[in-house]
């Protein structure tokens, strides 16, 4: 068989192990179901070309290589369905027709929408399994597995995802190495192709000419697969920066901001911390460093390497707090749960990252092996990567959580500098008005400033009082924290009135 042949003649291991793997799964459904009861989804586009070979090997090899050897006509069983729309590209529809010719395809056309068209065509066959071109970074695919039955609400049957784990790299190798005719379409600078009133060749595969017409190079050259869909003119509305003010969105100056305070939480991960064998020294120092841009920290934690105990407190913190940053656990030891954790609070699964494998392919060359580099799994359909030149590998962000892989004072200060650099592309750190503080020494004990205290943090509720000592036998320290220096002045001068002149002394 042509295409059994062709990726055992390649050199892509890594296009091997895709193949390899979705056959399994074909041949696992072809081995639980009947030829009658299953379908195949075949929409014209680059994905489900692939899945349309990939199902013709997989049956093929199910069949002991018995069946279909010519690959000519009327070698393909799987009912094949095709829904039909007014909004379709002329050269979707004549491909798809045309592949079916070639094939021996059982098209079933449907006019409808898919869901009725679905219910419509399940009620005339024994359809019990679909199979499906769907990969990790589709809006359809988010909670999928390789089988997962049908979302509430529609009619039951499998979903079968042979190539839920490709990425667009690798559909793009498929097809080249195969040699399988694929939509004229994608040589002319499309590369994800809905309907024609929402997509259009991506601008990323655009030549400079001097001539007045635009010419656009093959969507197999996208450098970057995850900008596959950059030529779908729907914008689509981000969840990521519901959260929080976008820089880019905000004047030059902090004015708008200077009323308000934004909150995160400092997350530590490690059982090390938790036995005392190491000391933690990221926590304090990022502290400090949120709290010079203005931000108030709200709570810090350590826990152990545990998923379920990442997760937990991932989630609490995510809903109260404007930003996390969590740390530790970051790599590819069986103790390095962080990025599952965080999955895991966000109820969604973790899935392969073409780009970010790319930048650790890049960083750890041979050791990093392709769809078995468990570190290149970030959480699937929240993840964004942030960029900066100084960083070997991108900083990930899921939402309003950013994961660090500091593990050091040096490694946070340059994190650090990069996320301060690229907040106004991204819309992440605003710069609030800073915090402002004064510290006074005094030899009182406790029960003598207990009381005056207490009665001044509820005259001044927006200044954060506190007291402690530098050492056992030293003064106390009374501290003043706050946005508007002339409260922290008065608030002082409040205090001092109400004790003999020299009970407290300004120090830096």
């Amino acid at each position: 068989m042509e295409i059994d042949k062709a990726i055992g003649e390649s050199d892509d291991k890594r296009l091997k192990t895709k193949y390899n793997n979705a056959i399994h799964i074909i041949q696992r459904a072809l081995a639980l179901y009947s030829i009658e009861e299953v379908a195949f989804s075949f929409n014209g586009g680059k994905d489900s070309t692939v899945l349309l070979h990939l199902l013709r090997a997989g049956y093929f090899l199910y069949k002991g290589g018995h069946s279909c050897s010519n690959g000519g006509l009327n070698s393909f069983p799987i009912r094949t369905i095709y829904f039909e729309s007014s909004s379709a590209f002329p050269e979707i529809n004549s491909f798809t027709h045309d592949t079916a010719s070639s094939y021996g395809l059982q098209l079933d056309i449907i006019s409808s929408d898919f869901k009725s068209g679905l219910e419509n065509l399940l009620k005339a066959n024994p359809i019990r399994a679909i199979f499906l071109g769907v990969r990790i970074g589709d809006p359809t695919a988010v909670g999928q597995e390789q089988f997962s039955p049908s979302s509430p609400g529609w009619p039951p049957f499998m979903r079968v995802n042979p190539i839920l784990d490709w990425s667009y790299r690798d559909v793009w190798a498929f097809l080249l190495t195969c040699k399988v005719q694929y939509c004229s379409l994608y040589d002319q600078g499309y590369t994800s192709i809905g309907s024609i009133h929402d997509t259009v060749p991506n601008s990323l595969l655009c030549i400079n000419d001097s001539s007045c017409k635009k010419k656009f190079k093959p969507a197999y050259l996208l450098a970057d697969g995850r900008l596959e869909r950059a030529g779908r003119v729907k914008k689509l509305s981000s969840p990521l920066n519901t959260r929080f003010p976008s820089v880019s969105d905000l004047p030059d100056s902090v004015d708008s901001h200077n009323n308000s305070t934004l909150v995160a939480s400092v997350i530590a991960v490690g059982d090390e911390i938790l036995s005392g064998t190491v000391e933690d020294q990221l926590g304090p120092s990022l502290c400090r460093k949120l709290h010079s841009i203005g931000w108030s920290v709200s709570q810090t934690a350590i826990v152990r390497n545990d998923i379920d105990s990442v997760a937990e407190e991932v989630e609490q913190h995510k809903s109260t707090n404007d930003m996390v940053f969590i740390y530790g656990g970051v790599g590819p030891l069986l103790s390095d749960v962080t990025l599952a954790g965080v999955a895991k609070a966000f109820g969604v699964r973790l899935a392969p990252d073409e780009e970010f494998e790319e930048y650790l392919r890049h960083l750890i060359g041979d050791h990093c092996t392709g769809d078995r580099n468990e570190m290149a799994l970030l959480p699937e359909g929240i993840t964004d990567l942030l960029h900066h030149e100084k960083l070997p590998v991108p900083m990930i962000k899921c939402q309003n959580v950013i994961i660090l892989a500091a593990t050091n004072i040096a490694e946070l200060e340059n994190e650090w500098a990069c996320l301060t650099e690229s907040t106004r592309s991204y819309g992440l750190l605003a710069m609030m008005e800073p915090f402002v503080s004064k510290h006074l020494a005094t030899n009182l004990s406790d029960v003598e400033i207990a009381q005056p205290l207490s009665k001044l943090c509820f005259e001044f509720p927006d200044i954060n009082i506190g007291v402690y000592r530098k050492s056992r036998n030293g003064s106390r320290i009374v501290s003043f924290e706050g946005k508007k220096q002339a409260k922290i002045d008065s608030a002082i001068e409040v205090l001092c009135k109400k004790f003999h002149p020299g009970a407290f002394s300004e120090i830096d």
